[in-house]
């Protein structure tokens, strides 16, 4: 208390001054419509913008979040489309049952490391296998094909990027159904190889590839690239074709990791035969 009279005593003037310039304030405001409309405005230009950028903030703030809740609705509606289930016919009943028709179904997951520059390029992911995440499972963003789960811990899963010289993806051109294997160089993040389609097929430079569906990994028509190149070698049979790669690796946050839900007997049956 003595501290807060010694205080007053000090500042007296300036305390006074202020108090003096406050009340002349207010008197001038409210008895001049004038000074009262461009102190009003003037405030609310204020508080309007602080609360512009206060709001800017939270929104950037908020993406992150907002992405995720957009990646779940995507993978949880990719899910319903009628490629992701199995019609069967038997005489004239189509089956078509949601329960036990569905053979993909879609996870959403955010990539937390990937790497781009090197032959061997790898992405880990924040889900793992106590989110239903496997070996082997297909990976894809909105763009298109990603590359196939390679490792998978409780929490955390790492994928085989297309971007890697190890893996080849069966894929087919969708304008006329002809397939091969794409497969990456090791040059550039954004052009792959499409190998093995025969020099008599028609093949033009925009053309789709896409997933072949010819393995237990990826759906039937999943968007890989466009033909960018089409080469001829002499003496050869196929194409050299390069593929510019619809998903930009360099601008990779979200994708949706598909699970076959009748992988395991498609492999099992495929193993049977081979081995007779």
């Amino acid at each position: 208390m003595r501290n807060f009279i010694r205080f007053l005593l000090k500042h007296h003037f300036v305390l006074l001054f202020l108090i003096i310039e406050i009340v002349s304030l207010v008197l001038v405001l409210n008895y001049n419509d004038y000074q009262r409309s461009v102190f009003l405005s003037s405030s609310n230009r204020l508080t309007g913008g602080f609360y512009n950028r206060y709001s800017n903030a939270r929104e950037y703030l908020m993406l992150r979040e907002i992405n995720e809740d957009l990646a779940q609705e995507n993978a949880y509606l990719r899910g319903q489309l009628p490629e992701s289930f199995r019609a069967s016919k038997d005489y004239f009943n189509l089956v078509f049952d949601s329960l036990s028709q569905q053979q993909y179904i879609y996870r959403a997951a955010r990539v937390i490391n990937n790497s781009v520059n090197k032959h061997f390029n790898y992405i880990t992911l924040n889900k793992g296998r106590r989110h239903g995440i496997e070996e082997e499972m297909g990976v894809i963003s909105s763009k298109g094909v990603v590359g196939i789960v390679n490792n998978v811990s409780e929490n955390y899963a790492t994928v085989i990027s297309i971007l890697n010289t190890r893996l080849k993806i069966s894929a087919k051109l969708e304008e006329t159904g002809y397939f091969g294997a794409l497969e990456w160089e090791g040059k550039t993040f954004d052009q792959a190889i499409l190998n093995e389609i025969p020099r008599h097929a028609t093949v033009n430079v925009g053309d789709l590839v896409e997933t072949s569906g010819y393995s237990a990994i990826f759906p039937e028509g999943i968007l890989i690239g466009t033909v960018q190149e089409v080469g001829n070698n002499e003496g050869e049979s196929f194409y050299n074709i390069k593929v510019k790669l619809s998903v930009d690796f360099k601008d990779l946050a979200f994708v949706e990791v598909i699970g076959n839900a009748m992988r395991e007997e498609q492999v099992v049956l495929e193993k049977e035969t081979a081995d007779d």
